[in-house]
């Protein structure tokens, strides 16, 4: 906890940059010269001088970057650190530990705690704002990428299979997730663990794992798989799947009138052709009809090829 080191020549001059940095230290010297040098620099600055404080402002403001002392009263920086990222609120903000210990361990406690980056004492300002734009334009790019999945209607989460934690997901996932599964936002439910896992082994295989469906009735969570990034973290793409939405898409897909998609949805269900009459308030007969319109058009002989075409169309397949 050592004072900065007070250099005002280094100082970049500032750009306005529409960013907020948290600042914890509880040394008042390298609070008053690191708050002058953001406000300089553009940036809106929040202060905070023990842990506590520090969980608290990071939870209610959402800072772009959190500048971070490894050594403070209480909780230390190491923990302030961890509890950040078992937070999905928090998880995404960059952490740039300060510290005045170059030690290996104490470096590579700062990185397996959740650090992205580290400055050493005394603190040099322009070394500090380099550090800050450059995790700031990483973030930033992150959340704008996650934004346009969601604005596209791509509900996707990243799972890091080793531990099975959830390492990002788009609002959109996570809205999903939180309605089908109870379970803590930071983990991914067991099911999908599951399934990941029976991916994993299938992996070569000649037939490649179906999509995973989640629960029954007219509503439904599907997922599938997108891309396994380098880092072993799987991208997962969900959705939610309903009686409605199916027999629209069997309807873009295959050109079928309303009737017809809807009697080859509860083929797809399992459903005999007595049952579905009786769900859509039809004949057996009517329905056979309604069948054989549906053979023509997906150029299938059977209700299973029909059902099988049917399910690779409404899973994505």
């Amino acid at each position: 906890m050592q004072p900065a080191e007070r250099r005002p020549n280094e100082l970049p001059a500032g750009d306005g940059a529409a960013g907020i940095v948290l600042i914890v230290d509880d040394v008042p010297e390298n609070l008053a010269l690191l708050h002058d040098a953001l406000d300089d620099a553009g940036y809106t600055v929040l202060v905070a001088t023990r842990g506590e404080a520090a969980l608290q402002r990071a939870r209610q403001a959402l800072p772009d970057v959190i500048l971070l002392d490894a050594l403070m009263p209480g909780i230390d920086g190491f923990e302030v650190a961890r509890r950040l990222k078992a937070d999905f609120a928090t998880q995404g903000i960059p952490i740039v530990f300060m510290t005045g210990l170059t030690e290996t361990e104490h470096v590579v406690a700062a990185f397996a705690s959740g650090g992205a980056d580290y400055v050493t004492k005394p603190i040099r300002p322009a070394e500090v704002l380099a550090r800050i734009a450059a995790h700031m334009t990483s973030a930033r790019q992150m959340r704008q990428a996650r934004s346009a999945l969601d604005a596209f209607g791509q509900a996707t989460v990243a799972v890091r299979a080793a531990d099975g934690r959830i390492v990002w997901q788009t609002p959109l996932a996570r809205g999903l997730l939180k309605a089908a599964f109870d379970n803590p936002e930071h983990v991914a439910p067991p099911e999908l663990l599951d399934w990941i896992a029976a991916a994993l082994r299938a992996r070569g295989a000649a037939q490649p794992i179906p999509p995973l469906l989640h629960g029954s009735g007219s509503r439904r969570l599907l997922a599938s798989f997108h891309d396994q990034t380098a880092d072993d973290e799987w991208l997962v793409v969900l959705r939610e799947e309903n009686d409605a939405s199916a027999i629209d898409s069997l309807i873009a897909a295959f050109r079928l009138t309303r009737r017809e998609a809807e009697v080859l949805y509860w083929v797809v269900q399992g459903k005999t052709s007595k049952d579905i009459g009786d769900i859509l308030g039809s004949s057996p007969r009517t329905v056979n009809k309604h069948l054989e319109h549906v053979f023509e058009k997906l150029g299938v002989e059977t209700r299973t090829a029909a059902a099988n075409l049917a399910i690779g169309r409404m899973r994505g397949a």
